[in-house]
């Protein structure tokens, strides 16, 4: 009686898994793998954007720092520090005035010479080449022969330079507020993306 319980308990324990079970085994595991890959490929699409993010990012401020620098220098006036065709002069007393272009424009160099030389985003630069992202090459070090230039296809700034009102409604002629829009399309997403920087500039540095 004893050998044949043993016999019995010792063939139970060998008996394996069944086809059933084998099969929900692996539909669990395959949706689990089927998961984790999305959330892999996700995590890539991510990763390869943030390059994108950063550059309109550093564009961004790179358009407000040659527009303050402009301010501090005495090479531009209040007035100047406006969009084209403002009618709010008052340093001035001219009918229009404003140098920032008015909507998107695509990433345009700087005039190199003249008043408004190095201020990005003015009606002046319209029809000047586009801006170029420089890369240090494989060799990973700048201004050497391997240097490459991207072109920044696909980037639109939008500098709109506004007016502030006191609680009474009366204009405040020392103090504009500057809005930096940055429009983009990552060729990961395929959807457009945007930065937006917003700041003040007062008359006095």
């Amino acid at each position: 009686m004893q050998r044949g319980r043993n016999v019995r308990a010792r063939k139970a324990a060998e008996n394996g898994f069944s086809l059933l079970e084998v099969v929900i085994s692996m539909t669990v595991l395959t949706v689990g793998m089927v998961s984790l890959l999305g959330v892999f490929g996700l995590a890539m699409a991510s990763t390869q954007t943030s390059s994108q993010d950063l550059t309109a990012k550093q564009l961004a401020n790179e358009a407000y720092e040659s527009l303050v620098t402009a301010r501090n220098s005495s090479q531009i006036t209040f007035d100047d520090i406006q969009n084209s065709g403002s009618t709010s002069c008052p340093m001035t007393g001219a009918s229009t005035c404003g140098i920032f272009a008015i909507g998107p424009e695509p990433m345009y160099q700087a005039i190199t010479t003249g008043a408004y030389a190095g201020i990005l985003g003015t009606t002046y630069d319209i029809g000047q080449p586009e801006q170029t992202l420089q890369d240090p090459g494989p060799d990973g070090v700048f201004q050497t022969v391997d240097d490459t230039f991207i072109p920044l296809i696909g980037y639109t700034r939008t500098i709109l330079v506004s007016p502030l009102y006191d609680s009474s409604g009366n204009l405040i002629s020392t103090v504009r507020s500057v809005t930096i829009t940055m429009n983009y399309t990552t060729p990961q997403m395929k959807t457009q993306k945007t930065y937006i920087l917003n700041s003040y500039i007062s008359e006095y540095q």
